[in-house]
């Protein structure tokens, strides 16, 4: 009877251990559900997207095609249209890669950071929480009326629009504007990802 219920007692602890373990919220760590993604964050963009076309100009669709895990912040098409003369002019061109790259590596946060993550998040900071992107600046986040809000170094507003669109390296959160890292000296010696 012993020899039996051994490999009972077992599974249901096995089980227990990993109910446990799902319950715990880890940022860096993948995400894990039943249907892993495919697609790398790269291959689940548009390829005629502004964001996408931009990333590829500079040489990020190499980094957002690798081993990851990102969070992307993917600002829509109306987004980068809205921008002022002269932001993110011709990504193709070698004199405005360096600025081109500050802008989008400020959309990217290193490991797995699900809206729900980054809402925890907010309310265990009374309302805020600081947010590291991958260009070594920071993001803050906020929620109105129940939306996330994340806020760039000059006050500039992006809200997430469309979240938790999960790529095999990491995932992608929609946003209704283009986020701008800080000018000048303070931003100057920023380092972005090869």
């Amino acid at each position: 009877m012993l020899k039996s219920s051994l490999p009972l007692c077992l599974c249901a602890a096995a089980l227990a251990v990993g109910a446990c373990t799902q319950n715990e919220s880890n940022t860096a760590a993948p995400v894990q559900n039943e249907a892993v993604a495919e697609q790398t964050i790269i291959q689940s963009l548009d390829q005629n997207s502004r964001f996408f076309q931009a990333a590829r100009a500079v040489g990020l669709d190499s980094t957002l095609g690798g081993a990851g895990p990102y969070t992307v912040l993917v600002p829509s098409d109306e987004a980068f249209a809205g921008l002022e003369e002269g932001a993110l002019a011709d990504p193709a061109d070698p004199q405005n890669r360096a600025s081109t790259t500050r802008i989008l590596t400020y959309h990217i946060l290193p490991g797995v950071i699900l809206a729900e993550d980054i809402s925890k998040a907010i309310d265990n900071g009374e309302g805020r929480a600081v947010l590291a992107t991958m260009g070594g600046e920071t993001l803050t986040a906020t929620k109105e009326d129940g939306t996330v809000v994340l806020a760039d170094a000059a006050g500039g507003k992006a809200r997430i629009v469309e979240a938790d669109q999960k790529a095999s390296n990491g995932v992608i959160h929609r946003t209704d504007a283009v986020l701008m890292p800080a000018t000048g000296a303070e931003g100057a010696d920023q380092q972005v990802p090869d």
